[in-house]
């Protein structure tokens, strides 16, 4: 499927550029302001594994110009395949800064962008030509771009989706349900943005694009600065998981470690990107009711303790949660770690399944991995619960980006950022 939609991407584009070419270039003044919209859109772009969108003003500007059917009150003759030609030769220009500094773009956005362009261009530009839309005026005309819009970015939701489950093998429903929930809010401002764009364009000229631009532009650095917060956030649980290890009370990389298996063994349950969030926070800091032992346990290996001090261990860990103001999700998760697994929350059993797996292997030498999994799998009758041991061990034997080496085998998992997992992660044999 991955291939798939790049070859699709890649001949459309072809294609597109040789109509281009021969046909020659119609209405240059729009195609040039339009182009460097789109190239000023992939300047600001950001980088980040969390972004749905990251350049929503050069998304903005290209459904837009897939969309212009007059500037000015007067007709534009330019088809689809000068659409999507204009768009990605602005977006390869734009990118440059970033190819230099080692930050270019990925190829699946990029494919979607051509894609997406594509489609709603394909839909647009030949039937108003034809003269399909000549009774669409006024407030109909804009619930018509709106609509069609709507529909690109159902395409590209689900487009989105389909290459995240070729590309790392996460369940589809999920990462479909997640794009969904993303549509409400930067998905919503590109598809307002490029209708307003294209509806002013309409009636005013080229001059609309630098006035409807500012909004999302404004709106891009706000949440620039929503994210640097959420940043800090982040790295201040990171930091507090970090104090059992620094107190010597567990080994080193080991929160990170479960941290990183527990969100990959989450999104093969279908957890949703929040819930997911606060499963790795609360994995982060699953160790911290230790702090509160007067002797540590040895190497932190809560696994092996009687169930009762497993339990203490963690209502002392929930209670220390709760105390830092970290969201009380989390600090219930921690508290119910160590209850029988059919009384725990998801995220409670994800943990506690991790956690044992990751103590075990590393405990276990050359053989702890594939050692590891069978004692977890022994006690489903009891201890562990069963549906997650199974996801465990089909996180494990999956092959996906980030290769991860440890006595001569590799594991790969998505780089998650915070959570990257230090040397250690293992697959069974």
């Amino acid at each position: 499927m991955h291939t798939v939609v790049l070859l699709c991407a890649a001949v459309l584009a072809a294609g597109c550029l040789g109509a281009t070419l021969y046909s020659g270039v119609e209405e240059r003044g729009a195609a040039l302001a339009f182009g460097v919209l789109v190239a000023v859109g992939e300047l600001t772009r950001r980088s980040g594994t969390r972004i749905r969108e990251a350049a929503p003003l050069a998304a903005a500007g290209s459904l837009a110009y897939a969309l212009l059917g007059e500037a000015a009150g007067r007709p534009t003759h330019h088809g689809a395949a000068q659409v999507v030609t204009v768009v990605l030769a602005a977006s390869l220009l734009g990118s440059v800064p970033h190819v230099v500094r080692g930050a270019g773009p990925a190829l699946d956005p990029s494919a979607r962008r051509v894609l997406t362009v594509g489609f709603v261009a394909v839909c647009f530009q030949p039937l108003y030509s034809q003269g399909a839309f000549d009774g669409w005026s006024g407030s109909a005309h804009a619930l018509l771009l709106l609509a069609l819009l709507s529909l690109t970015a159902l395409c590209d939701a689900v487009l989105a989706a389909a290459l995240a489950h070729s590309r790392t093998g996460w369940p589809f429903l999920p990462a479909l349900r997640d794009e969904l929930r993303a549509l409400p809010g930067i998905g919503a401002a590109v598809i307002a943005t490029g209708a307003v764009t294209a509806l002013g364009v309409a009636v005013v000229g080229l001059w609309a694009l630098p006035v409807f631009s500012v909004p999302l532009l404004l709106a891009q650095l706000s949440y620039r600065r929503y994210e640097a917060v959420r940043a800090t956030y982040r790295q201040t649980i990171a930091s507090l998981a970090r104090a059992t290890e620094i107190a010597g009370y567990t080994p080193a990389g080991h929160a990170h470690r479960v941290a990183a298996l527990g969100q990959a063994v989450g999104r093969d349950l279908g957890l949703t990107e929040p819930e997911l969030t606060v499963l790795e926070y609360a994995a982060l800091m699953h160790d911290i009711g230790q702090l509160s032992l007067v002797d540590p346990v040895p190497a932190g290996a809560t696994a092996v303790l009687p169930a009762a001090e497993q339990r203490r261990i963690a209502l002392l860990g929930g209670a220390v949660v709760r105390q830092t103001g970290v969201d009380p999700r989390v600090a219930a998760i921690v508290e119910r770690q160590a209850d029988p697994h059919r009384e725990q929350p998801l995220a409670a059993r994800i943990v506690r399944v991790v956690n044992a797996y990751e103590e075990k292997s590393r405990e276990g030498g050359p053989g702890g991995p594939l050692t590891a999994l069978e004692e977890l799998r022994l006690g489903t009758a009891g201890e562990y619960a069963p549906e997650v041991v199974e996801a465990l061990a089909r996180v494990l034997s999956r092959n996906t980006e980030g290769t991860r080496e440890h006595g001569g085998r590799a594991w790969r998992e998505p780089r998650t950022g915070l959570s990257d997992p230090a040397r250690g992660w293992v697959t069974h044999g």
